[in-house]
């Protein structure tokens, strides 16, 4: 496909440098994913002990969104879960 020299001439003008296509939203589920893969990486250098609330900030905070995604969990989500962590109790 061949463009029209007026179409490149405008592709290249100073004034476009800084335009990117936008970015596409984080949705509600890719959250949930990000999350569930934080929760595997924690596990997985823990020898594989899940997050309680008895630990330092980061593994309350942990244990806190693990039972969050139990109590939520869909099949989507369970595809992710590797280490079986949403059918815990």
């Amino acid at each position: 496909m061949e463009w029209p020299q007026e179409l490149l001439d405008l592709f290249d003008d100073p004034l476009l440098d800084d335009v990117r296509p936008k970015t596409a939203s984080i949705t509600p589920d890719d959250r949930r994913i990000k999350t569930l893969f934080e929760i595997t990486e924690w596990v997985e250098a823990h020898e594989g002990r899940t997050p309680q609330s008895t630990g330092d900030l980061k593994e309350k905070m942990l244990a806190r969104s693990l039972a969050a995604l139990q109590r939520d969990a869909n099949e989507g989500l369970k595809t992710y879960d590797s280490l079986h962590l949403l059918t815990e109790e």
